[in-house]
């Protein structure tokens, strides 16, 4: 069923949509755009935890552009999908060259910021957003572990407390989808259960070429497979017990972006147990959000583009006081 042209006027089509609209509010700041874009009961979930509501999502945004008055966000690229004949899922990568002043000095910041939102008639309904704000710390000199003192973990609301979704390629937490690319999509979440989660590293190689590129935060990019095992190995190894589950998938397929795209939205479960990376263990629960869109080419992983909130995960296992002791972790 075609995209009824309801769900993305007045602009051509939603990757245009997308583009002209997050440029209408973080570039040219008109703030107040927010309360015609959004519903006023719109859903924004986010490494902090979620925000529900409008006005939350209008100070949310006047806070950050205040932050970075010279920020400008580039679109890298948009993973759209219908879902239904009124409305899309976008998974929008935007890369940021901005400059920040610090001490009168301009110090110029990378980093990249996924958000996945769901639009109806129009209008934002519920928006995942995760941003590589290590990347921020990293290029200032900032301690990461001093600004997550810094911040609170508020906890997730509505769909990110239910169960992940029994079969995603049917739908997923934005609702059904289109059967589109199933047996590409099956292979990324193949990729995902073996290597991700049943910790079979080896098989990387069967899904992914020699020459793979991983971007992912910090602004870091990885190369080839020995590369990306070492990534994830240090991600999880915090977390031994982490499992990843999938919570929305979408696909889309553009030449201007090298072909099709498929974006996944995930969080990762486990227990601050293993590594003390980001300082004393505490053994509590934490949910990690984030969103990696895979580039699929000649039926393999070519590329990945993994973006998490490193600070907001250290917010939230500082929101645990109890310590933990295993000496048998490792």
């Amino acid at each position: 069923m075609p995209l009824d042209p309801v769900a993305y006027q007045p602009y051509e089509d939603p990757d245009d949509f997308i583009r002209e609209v997050t440029d209408r509010i973080w570039v040219q700041r008109d703030i107040s755009y927010i309360t015609d874009n959004y519903e006023p009961d719109s859903i924004v979930h986010g490494g902090l935890g979620t925000v529900v509501g409008r006005d939350g999502v209008i100070e949310g945004s006047l806070m950050r552009i205040a932050q970075v008055p010279q920020h400008v966000g580039q679109a890298e690229d948009v993973v759209w999908e219908a879902r239904g004949d009124d409305a899309f899922l976008s998974s929008h990568l935007v890369f940021s060259a901005d400059t920040h002043i610090v001490n009168g000095v301009e110090v110029p910041i990378r980093k990249r910021t996924i958000a996945n939102c769901l639009y109806r008639r129009g209008r934002m309904v519920e928006e995942w957003v995760v941003r590589d704000d290590l990347a921020d710390c990293l290029q200032l000199g900032l301690d990461p572990a001093e600004v997550a003192r810094g911040l609170r973990f508020r906890g997730y609301e509505g769909s990110m407390t239910k169960p992940a979704p029994a079969d995603v390629l049917t739908a997923g937490d934005s609702g059904p989808r289109p059967d589109d690319h199933r047996p590409e999509c099956e292979m990324v979440l193949e990729f995902i259960e073996e290597v991700w989660n049943a910790r079979r590293l080896h098989k990387v190689t069967d899904f992914m070429p020699r020459d793979l590129f991983l971007h992912t935060i910090g602004d870091r990019t990885v190369l080839r497979p020995d590369g990306y095992q070492r990534d994830l190995l240090t991600q999880i190894a915090p977390f031994p017990d982490a499992r990843f589950e999938v919570r929305d998938i979408q696909t889309n397929y553009a030449e201007r972006y090298a072909g099709l795209r498929i974006a996944v939205l995930w969080v990762m479960k486990g227990s601050y147990r293993g590594v003390p990376e980001f300082g004393p263990l505490t053994g509590q629960p934490v949910d990690l959000l984030g969103v990696s869109q895979f580039l699929v080419q000649g039926g393999r992983i070519t590329r990945e583009i993994r973006v998490f909130d490193q600070i907001a995960l250290r917010a939230q296992i500082n929101s645990h006081e109890s310590s933990f002791t295993d000496t048998n972790i490792y």
